[in-house]
């Protein structure tokens, strides 16, 4: 299995820590590779060249009859491109997980050249393992002969809250600060927020361009409202899920977001744009609110409701809770790709 490094930020490192210890490791024997780490452009060359050269080795001393790739786009796509076509030179069995939700960089408004490596590396694959049916069928459209399985990330947590609410209401952000996720609209939804209620505090964690929206907050005398806690480990981030009362992620791309999932686990109504693989895991009126990426007023609208509402809140966080348990348990997600691996392996 091809995967970042276990202690690296984002999505796939949480799904990847949940395949450790799991029944996936107890019916079969999982060689796991590291290509990618944080740190500086030297270390992180280092690193993805002793990727490929255990890789080597491995199919040496003990070749694999399947390669499992965990993959995004953009850097992601050409690290992972070695093990493609060695692979695949060697008649092994390619999977490709695709974690990025930016087809539109990778491929669609790619160069000629670029379309046509995409093109050529997933033809060598035996299959495309993607987040949500929403990205099943535009994949299908751009590569028709292409097998393409879903299997929808999942929530390590399962925790049912007792508690309805705080005297301020905890909204919660857990995710890189950028303008995909959305972050730079925030000012402007909490600017719409404040003309109906003022009792709340958005708790952002993560990094990326935390001085650049810092400094937007500040001039918009908002401050008051957020709070910035960096990126957080895994113990401090179940403590504040536990503590929060909403999870607001107003994204402009997702596959299917593992912070949303997680935050489900813990009951927590979801407010989310409605892009990706999201409305199949937050479904409207139900388990949140979905809104169209940049409309701040929208958003607003929707944070208020569950603000001034907290039997509403509660009534949807126990539906995020029954969503988890019914469709996005990692038992669930583990035996999705079990079944793939028996597939293509007998």
């Amino acid at each position: 299995m091809i995967v970042p490094s276990f202690t690296a930020k984002g999505g796939i490192t949480s799904v990847v820590n949940g395949y450790k210890n799991s029944n996936l490791e107890k019916k079969f024997r999982v060689s796991y590779i590291e290509t990618y780490i944080e740190g500086s452009k030297f270390k992180k060359f280092l690193h993805a060249f002793k990727a490929y050269l255990t890789f080597l080795i491995l199919l040496i001393k003990d070749k694999p009859d399947l390669v499992h790739i965990h993959s995004s786009f953009g850097a992601s796509f050409y690290r992972k491109l070695p093990f493609i076509y060695i692979s695949y030179l060697k008649k092994i069995c390619i999977l490709n997980h695709i974690h990025g939700s930016e087809i539109e960089k990778l491929y669609i408004n790619a160069n000629k050249i670029k379309k046509l490596l995409v093109k050529d590396a997933f033809s060598k694959c035996d299959c495309l393992i993607v987040l949500s049916n929403t990205w099943k069928v535009k994949l299908k459209n751009l590569f028709p002969e292409t097998s393409i399985y879903v299997v929808e990330n999942f929530s390590p947590y399962i925790f049912n809250k007792t508690h309805i609410g705080h005297e301020k209401t905890q909204i919660l952000f857990l995710g890189f600060i950028t303008e995909l996720k959305g972050c730079f609209d925030l000012p402007s939804i909490v600017e719409e927020l404040t003309k109906t209620t003022t009792n709340f505090i958005i708790k952002i964690c993560g990094v990326g361009k935390e001085k650049e929206l810092k400094e937007i907050i500040k001039n918009k005398k908002l401050t008051d409202y957020f709070e910035f806690l960096g990126w957080i480990d895994k113990k401090r981030k179940e403590e504040l899920l536990e503590q929060s009362d909403i999870y607001l992620l107003p994204s402009y791309s997702e596959g299917m977001p593992m912070s949303i999932l997680e935050a489900m686990g813990y009951g927590l109504p979801i407010i989310a744009s409605n892009v990706g693989g999201i409305p199949e895991i937050v479904i409207d009126k139900k388990n949140g609110l979905l809104n169209t990426p940049g409309n701040s007023k929208q958003f607003a609208e929707s944070i208020s409701n569950l603000i001034l509402h907290s039997d509403l809140r509660f009534k949807m966080g126990q539906e995020s809770i029954r969503l988890i348990k019914s469709k996005y348990s990692l038992n669930i997600h583990i035996e999705k790709i079990m079944n793939i691996y028996y597939h293509f392996l007998n």
